[in-house]
């Protein structure tokens, strides 16, 4: 199995994992010049934007540590992108949720980090 092949293993599986945490799932895979977001689903009143990470070991590092400042800035860009995309207001309550999977543990880290403009 390439990369691309299990990372879309792991993103279904998350979003299936997310389902089960009470989200509600609105799109996978949202692409644009921007950039790509895994998951865009509602939770708790807010749209959330939502990045998966798998790593099989921790021997390369956490899956959480691989969402640097640039990943996060394109990642947010892309966020606003599909509020333009879908003429939903810059007011909207959004938030940037994180799946990391470290083996076959699933974590669900909410609002993982904050919108860098």
């Amino acid at each position: 199995m390439n990369k691309r092949e299990v990372g879309s293993r792991y993103e279904h599986n998350a979003a299936k994992f997310l389902l089960e945490q009470g989200y509600n799932i609105l799109e996978k895979n949202f692409r644009c010049k921007m950039g790509e977001i895994d998951i865009i689903g509602e939770s708790d009143g807010y749209l959330c934007f939502i990045e998966v990470k798998y790593r099989s070991s921790s021997g390369y590092g956490f899956p959480s540590e691989a969402v640097d400042n640039r990943k996060r800035r394109r990642i947010v860009r892309t966020a606003l992108s599909y509020l333009n995309y879908h003429k939903l207001s810059a007011d909207t309550p959004c938030r940037f949720d994180m799946v990391v999977i470290l083996d076959k543990e699933y974590t669900l880290i909410k609002n993982a980090f904050e919108g860098i403009w």
